[in-house]
């Protein structure tokens, strides 16, 4: 499979801007390996890290509502670097027009997908009418997915859950899936597990339900045509590697930010790239880090989602702490980095 290089950080230090029209056969290939969209997390400062990192991955923004993006600050809800790419854009609704005009406004921004959420289950998710509970609603989803592709040039694709609460029947979940699917919805990302609707907080819901693969798999046997990536509990390479046997790619969640090496481990074998060393790889988001301070950004707002780059090494939790600690601080600069770097060589302390 043909790979792509690692990202030049010195033009992601260039303004916010969308970058170059998609590119089909890259966007296509980065289905193999993808990292979810999480709240207050896959933000663009992590996004720039996760794709220096895995340079074929496909990356998701956070959910950010329809309303949002067509009354809220765009230049920082749909912020994105031209290294990003392919990266898709998260949606959460429910009113098909508005969804509409929502990703005409992501694809004109630049995004390579715009994504519907179907499957997160928090109780203010529900009480907007959109998330997991839509999974009782497939004509409504699909009616929102018809809305979405005749409004924009990019692909539509959903997010979904087995289902909710007490459902437990894979008939069911295939005349979802099967609904959607003919409103022109190609690709499904599977969190293969129900969303508990009461009961269970979110953190909860992505622990408590039991995992059914079998069900994403069941899938893409009997819907081949279809594309179908599995989400849900992938903690390690031989499990995400494993998923490969059985459908199209496998997104990882937590893991991918908790143990971002494990990303970049992944994207080498899958992909062909060389392993680089965790000290290097972060060097290559200075230009990145020094354009942003210059810009405004404080160190702490890029460098929270690097605390787990050193996770089980030697130094690791020095270098978790010196970052922590210092990041916040007025005037931090890349020097901070170099000495959180330096407590890893030195197992702790710091290298004269």
């Amino acid at each position: 499979m043909t790979t792509t290089a690692p990202p030049d950080l010195d033009a992601a230090a260039a303004p916010d801007a969308a970058g170059p029209r998609r590119d089909s056969a890259r966007y296509a290939a980065s289905i193999r390996l993808s990292v979810a969209p999480m709240m207050d997390w896959t933000d663009s400062h992590c996004r720039v890290f996760h794709r220096l990192l895995a340079p074929n991955a496909r990356l998701y923004t956070e959910m950010v509502h329809a309303n949002a993006v067509i009354h809220g600050d765009r230049a920082k809800l749909l912020a994105l670097d031209p290294v990003e790419h392919p990266v898709a854009l998260q949606l959460g609704g429910s009113e098909p027009a508005l969804l509409a005009q929502a990703a005409r406004i992501g694809a004109d921004h630049g995004f390579d997908e715009i994504n519907l959420n179907v499957g997160c289950p928090s109780d203010r998710v529900q009480a907007g009418r959109f998330g997991a509970c839509l999974m009782r609603e497939p004509a409504l989803v699909a009616e929102s997915v018809a809305a979405m592709r005749t409004a924009c040039d990019v692909p539509v694709t959903v997010k979904c859950r087995l289902g909710v609460d007490d459902d437990h029947e894979y008939a069911r979940f295939l005349a979802f899936i099967d609904t959607v699917a003919a409103a022109g919805c190609r690709l499904f990302v599977v969190h293969a597990r129900n969303a508990w609707l009461k009961g269970l907080s979110p953190k909860e819901n992505r622990e408590v339900p039991p995992l059914r693969y079998d069900w994403a798999y069941a899938l893409k046997r009997e819907r081949p045509g279809l594309a179908v990536v599995v989400n849900g509990g992938i903690a390690d390479a031989a499990e995400a590697t494993a998923h490969l046997d059985h459908v199209d790619g496998a997104m990882l969640g937590r893991a991918a930010y908790h143990d971002p090496w494990l990303l970049h481990r992944l994207d080498a074998a899958w992909y062909g790239g060389a392993v680089s060393t965790r000290a290097d790889m972060l060097r290559a988001m200075r230009p990145y880090v020094e354009a942003r301070l210059a810009r405004g950004a404080q160190l702490k707002h890029i460098s929270r989602h690097w605390l787990g780059l050193f996770q089980g090494e030697r130094g690791g939790r020095a270098f978790r702490q010196v970052l922590s600690e210092g990041a916040h601080r007025p005037g931090a600069d890349w020097s901070l980095v170099e000495r959180a770097i330096a407590m890893t060589a030195g197992g702790g302390r710091a290298v004269a």
